[in-house]
């Protein structure tokens, strides 16, 4: 089993910038490809960004190309998602998912672990 924590989120401004962490703990030495998905209120749950296990795979929606980042820190146990530019249309519940596979997967049904989750709040 891994257990995922986020960790970073709040209120911002639009414009602002936030980074939002996931720690991973428990069964951590497989390759795990790991993600990120938003919740939006009365919306279904949306890819945001995913990586794969080495960090050297990366894929954004859309929606949030060049304005966010996502790494990892393999040694760390931690994942990270660099959010810039931020809009009011950016508010959700963030979570950070882990798939017990190193290739990285836009589908969250392809990942096997979930956190939380962390708000974030884009106010105009």
């Amino acid at each position: 089993q891994v257990q995922l924590v986020e960790s970073g989120g709040g209120l911002v401004l639009a414009g602002d910038s936030l980074r939002l962490s996931c720690a991973a703990s428990g069964r951590t030495n497989g390759n795990y490809a790991m993600g990120w998905f938003r919740q939006a209120p009365g919306k279904e749950r949306e890819f945001v960004a995913a990586i794969n296990w080495s960090g050297d795979n990366t894929y954004y929606a859309d929606s949030v190309k060049v304005r966010f980042i996502i790494s990892r820190d393999n040694p760390k146990n931690t994942l990270y998602l660099q959010m810039n530019s931020l809009k009011p249309e950016d508010t959700a519940v963030y979570y950070c998912a882990a798939r017990r596979i190193g290739y990285l997967n836009t589908v969250s049904a392809a990942y096997d672990y979930w956190g939380q989750g962390t708000q974030v709040t884009v106010s105009s």
